[in-house]
């Protein structure tokens, strides 16, 4: 197995970066490796709106034993599920899936633009495939205990915090934070800090709506 592309975005850690792919607009770019950087293997895939990403928790810490069961967020982080059950991270192998929206193809440069990436900078990716509406999309298909949806948070962002982002940046952190990345064990009011856009974001949340104290 070979790495084929590398990714490029503004999540420079992991807290912070959406749970799920296409829960938020930000906007990443795939380079092909030198090896597979031929403009024929993107022949045709500009045709697509969408594809299929299969990458690597490169950040992932080794673990020795397998863990059969993992604690959900969406269950609060209180009830155990199945790893196969789940897109929990820490897994047998450490390979995600993710569907992008695919905006733009650069067959020269063999550069790839997409939306929706759940992907933090720099993650290797190990194939891309094209998402194909008529077999890849399920009608009434069931989503286990994740149809269940969190409810989402109201965002503010404070005096400090406003303008210091572009309008299309500002737009993605709001979304981000929207859908509370905080840990499943945590307090009210607490702040938390974490790395978008090459700055440091500082938030807290009270009573279900999340202040951006500070974007530095």
């Amino acid at each position: 197995m070979e790495i084929i592309a590398y990714i490029e975005n503004d999540f420079d850690e992991k807290f912070g970066i959406p749970r799920q792919s296409g829960m938020a607009g930000n906007i990443s770019v795939i380079t092909l490796t030198e090896k597979y950087a031929v403009s024929a293997a993107l022949r045709g895939i500009g045709m697509y709106s969408h594809i299929w990403l299969l990458w690597l928790f490169s950040e992932n810490p080794e673990r020795e034993e397998f863990s059969p069961t993992v604690r959900p967020p969406r269950l609060g982080g209180n009830e155990r599920m199945g790893v196969f059950a789940t897109r929990s991270p820490f897994r047998p192998n450490n390979i995600g899936l993710s569907c992008v929206k695919l905006i733009r193809a650069d067959e020269e440069q063999c550069r790839l633009y997409v939306s929706g990436a759940d992907l933090m900078n720099g993650t290797p990716i190990i194939d891309i495939k094209p998402y194909i509406p008529y077999s890849d999309c399920r009608p009434g298909a069931s989503g286990g205990f994740s149809d269940s949806r969190a409810e989402k948070l109201d965002v503010v962002f404070s005096e400090n915090a406003r303008g210091v982002l572009a309008p299309e940046s500002e737009d993605v952190l709001r979304q981000i934070i929207s859908q509370d990345p905080r840990p499943q064990y945590h307090a009210q009011g607490r702040e938390y800090t974490f790395t978008f856009a090459r700055r440091e974001v500082t938030f807290s949340v009270e009573n279900g709506i999340a202040v951006i104290k500070s974007i530095i």
